[in-house]
């Protein structure tokens, strides 16, 4: 059999519109991110509030993504991430109406900005992407064929990454012209994807019928739970990220220990996706074939050093280069996660599968950003990122005598 190249993947249309709509998507939800962030920090200036705005978008990834896993096998999972993008859309332009200056004096104080707002909002955002997440990973499985399916994660990923990379960068810019002009922006992107995934076309098969009770919603953690590798690769993903994560605490970093302004509180955010975007089209290019499970581990200690790196640093280009590595290894981890999830996983299970991967993933990012929020009020910020950098490394060695089938797994596909 010819092996399938990257020029293959090309030409799957479907994919590509889905790419593009990521894209959007991601970037706008990145610039409402740094903009959020800033806002909550430059109105309160507390760790705890940084902190609380990541638990506020997790909370109802907690509660309702296993509904949402539920949903994404039942109905059609393109028309569901419209949706969810049309929540986000919504947020942005409330925000961009509260965060204009009416008086004209610049003076900061806008109409109906707040701290309840802000954590309100971040309470819809988290909602939204709660059904976003496990019907959008629960897609791509049926837009290529699987051969192809390793590339389509990693060159998938490698689009996010550019709008990770761009978004907050943009945010940063933007800023400079008013929180309002990047509110706008980030509406303008949602209509974007939003347009783009409604056009998508594929062969939706709706999952035979289930009535929604405990046991159906909850199928997804027993196929996981039945499944070592599986097990392995989520669990490792949320205690390391979980410990590891410093994103919440990086306006704390840009203004108070950096010493840059918005623009480089924006290079910051952007550094991690600019290692993982490199990543990303080296896995594009020459995908994983063998020893996935070692490379796993490797890339998940690799994650914790660079991250100690970043705590104890008080160079500005220093910090931006660890924070690329964090991207980079994380990138990795990435692509060999949710390529064994999707590959092992048939289709009528796919949404509740993604579902629980998605708490895992919202557990290490939003969960994350509390615990260095709230470790940050406790040991300061390098404390906390330091700590967490060799808790990461500390789960790394544990994980290799837990899972061994993990380790020694060779190749992606079973």
């Amino acid at each position: 059999m010819t092996e399938p190249k990257f020029s293959d993947l090309l030409q799957q249309h479907a994919f590509l519109r889905f790419w593009f709509t990521r894209l959007a998507g991601t970037a706008a939800n990145q610039m409402l991110m740094v903009a959020v962030g800033w806002q909550m920090y430059d109105l309160t200036g507390n760790a705890w509030d940084l902190g609380l705005v990541g638990l506020y978008q997790f909370a109802p990834v907690l509660l309702f993504t296993l509904v949402a896993g539920y949903v994404a096998d039942r109905f059609n999972r393109a028309k569901i991430v419209a949706v969810a993008m049309a929540w986000q859309w919504l947020v942005a332009v409330i925000l961009a109406l509260v965060s204009y200056d009416f008086s004209g004096t610049g003076s900061g104080h806008f109409i109906g900005l707040s701290r309840e707002l802000l954590l309100g909002l971040s309470v819809v955002l988290g909602l939204a992407r709660a059904f976003q997440m496990p019907a959008q990973q629960a897609l791509i499985a049926l837009l290529v064929p699987a051969s192809l399916l390793p590339r389509a994660m990693a060159f998938s990923s490698s689009g996010m990454q550019a709008a990770v990379i761009a978004g907050p960068a943009l945010g940063g810019v933007l800023f400079v012209a008013g929180a309002s002009v990047v509110y706008l922006t980030c509406a303008l992107l949602f209509t974007v994807g939003i347009a783009l995934v409604l056009r998508l076309k594929y062969g939706h098969v709706r999952a035979p019928y289930e009535r929604p009770t405990i046991k159906s919603l909850l199928a997804g953690v027993a196929f996981i739970s039945q499944r070592q590798v599986l097990l392995g690769a989520v669990s490792l993903d949320l205690f390391a990220v979980l410990l590891g994560g410093a994103t919440a605490l990086l306006p704390m970093f840009a203004k108070d220990i950096l010493h840059v302004g918005a623009w480089g509180l924006g290079l910051l955010r952007g550094a991690p996706a600019i290692g993982a975007l490199m990543s990303s089209v080296v896995l594009t290019r020459w995908p994983l074939r063998n020893r996935v499970g070692t490379i796993l581990m490797s890339a998940v200690a690799i994650f914790g050093v660079a991250t100690v790196v970043f705590g104890m640093s008080e160079n500005f280009v220093l910090s931006l280069v660890a924070l690329a590595i964090t991207g980079a290894a994380d990138m990795v981890n990435v692509v060999i996660r949710q390529s064994l999830v999707q590959l092992e996983t048939p289709n009528e299970m796919r949404g509740r599968v993604s579902a629980v991967n998605s708490v895992f993933i919202g557990a290490s990012n939003q969960l994350g950003e509390f615990e260095s929020g709230a470790t940050a009020a406790w040991l300061g910020p390098v404390g906390s990122v330091v700590l967490g950098g060799v808790g990461t490394i500390i789960i790394a060695i544990l994980w290799l005598r837990l899972f061994p089938t993990l380790t020694r797994r060779n190749e992606l596909a079973p």
